[in-house]
């Protein structure tokens, strides 16, 4: 190899090498920033948990008082302030997330360029160190050079190909480093997310809550009514929030306060929201199109006809044996396979989903015993309202339910319907109508009983 060639070949390696060095000092700069504003939240933050605190042991005094005009219209004030100071703190969460949402778009940004700048880099290695090596043993000694320079100029190449093998490492690590920065930048989005969703509904309640004290105000100074008549006229709409129907799938509605235990009770198994399940089973009574109209007496299609079994498998049309899970229950049930009303093929999927959670014969199996145990009761029957509701909130658990929040609710309705594919677009529909039904059911229905 000529002295020109060497000498062009190292000079480009040298810069090559150079260009893949990555600088942190913007991003330390940066971190010091938002250590100083996290400094400053923080002291914010410290100030406005003190005014919250102060707010809640007032509701706790004016709670434990004699019924007044005078105590409703305080413990509403108390409620207010404290849901002001709550968004308050939201909201310094909410710049929090904001400011590490920037940073982390920024630091990903820089990997994905660092990556794209270590490939050409190394395109260009590849190409010089091919032209380098593709100078075969006879033409060194036909050239001038003699064999000492030759085995300097084989270790220098030995040396860049050692660096070139950092540079496939290098790579590979920032790509590494760059999907943990994705994935933590999704967690940040979903917080920020649930934080705004959460100061909306607060929002809601303070909305509420000032015009019920407003209406107190009111009535207490013209005496239109006597606080009993207010009492009255509470207890009078609680008790039709308790008897109003709620409606299932497959069986027949139940009043709306004995959904309300049913899921209460299911929460303090799963943690899942009692409003949350009462809009999953809402949404699934909602449908419309699906609601329970095959297997029963009166209906042409039976299980045989809508469920996969031993032949659907022998044909490699199904992997599940639906049919003879279906005649398990039943059987252990004691109930008529031919009579129990199941859910119709929709499209071209399955039928055979059993009662208000919809589970079919395979998944149930597997859930039954959870659901026995968890309501102290030897068999579980997916036709009890009961037993469908703590399915529903273990199953929901599972899925990710119980950890609270406005989209790890959002998630578990959408894989609660579609699996796999929850997060297909033409399966949104299902999570924010869901969200919305737990929405409408905690202020208009669960909300009004706890005053």
């Amino acid at each position: 190899m000529s002295l020109a060639k060497k000498i062009s070949l190292f000079v480009t390696v040298a810069i090559i090498l150079s260009q893949m060095s990555f600088s942190s000092a913007t991003f330390g700069q940066l971190s010091d920033n938002l250590e100083r504003r996290e400094a400053q939240l923080r002291a914010e933050l410290s100030e406005i948990e003190k005014e919250i605190a102060v707010w809640q042991k007032e509701l706790q005094q004016k709670q434990s008082q004699s019924a007044s005009f005078e105590r409703d219209i305080a413990i509403l004030n108390a409620k207010i302030k404290e849901a002001q100071a709550q968004i308050k703190a939201r909201n310094i969460e909410i710049e929090r997330l904001g400011r590490e949402i920037n940073l982390r778009l920024q630091t990903i940004g820089e990997l994905d360029a660092k990556v794209e700048r270590s490939k050409e880099s190394l395109s260009q290695l590849i190409r010089r160190t091919n032209e380098a090596q593709s100078f075969s043993l006879v033409e060194v000694v036909l050239s001038n050079e003699n064999l000492s320079d030759f085995l300097i100029d084989w270790d220098n190449m030995e040396s860049i190909n050692k660096a070139m093998l950092s540079s496939f490492v290098e790579i590979r690590d920032t790509k590494i480093q760059l999907e943990i920065e994705k994935e933590q930048l999704g967690v940040q989005r979903n917080r920020e997310v649930d934080v705004r969703a959460a100061n909306e509904a607060e929002r809601r309640r303070i909305e509420q809550n000032e015009a019920e004290q407003k209406h107190l105000l009111e009535i207490n100074r013209t005496q239109e009514r006597t606080y009993a008549q207010i009492v009255a006229d509470r207890q009078k709409k609680a008790a039709q929030i308790r008897a109003a129907l709620f409606a299932l799938r497959d069986t027949a509605a139940i009043p709306f306060g004995d959904a309300l235990r049913y899921a209460e009770a299911a929460q303090k198994v799963t943690g899942v929201r009692p409003a949350f399940v009462l809009a999953i089973l809402t949404q699934e009574s909602n449908l419309g199109a699906n609601i329970g109209t095959c297997n029963r007496p009166q209906d042409t299609l039976k299980w045989r006809d809508i469920m996969p079994g031993p032949d659907d498998i022998a044909k490699g049309w199904s992997k599940r044996n639906d049919q003879a899970a279906f005649l398990r229950i039943t059987g252990e049930l004691g109930l008529d396979p031919d009579s129990m009303p199941l859910s119709c093929p929709w499209g071209n999927g399955w039928g055979g989903a059993m009662g208000p959670s919809q589970f079919i014969p395979t998944t149930w199996e597997i859930y039954k015993s959870k659901v026995a145990a968890a309501l102290g009761k030897s068999i579980a029957n997916p036709w009890d309202p009961q037993d469908a509701f703590m399915a529903s909130a273990i199953y929901l658990s599972e899925l990710g339910a119980g950890a609270g929040g406005f989209t790890a609710e959002r998630t578990a309705a959408l894989k609660y319907y579609a699996g796999g594919n929850w997060n297909k677009p033409q399966n949104a529909f299902y999570g924010d109508q869901v969200m919305a039904h737990a929405r409408r059911i905690q202020e208009e229905m669960i909300d009004p009983l706890s005053f």
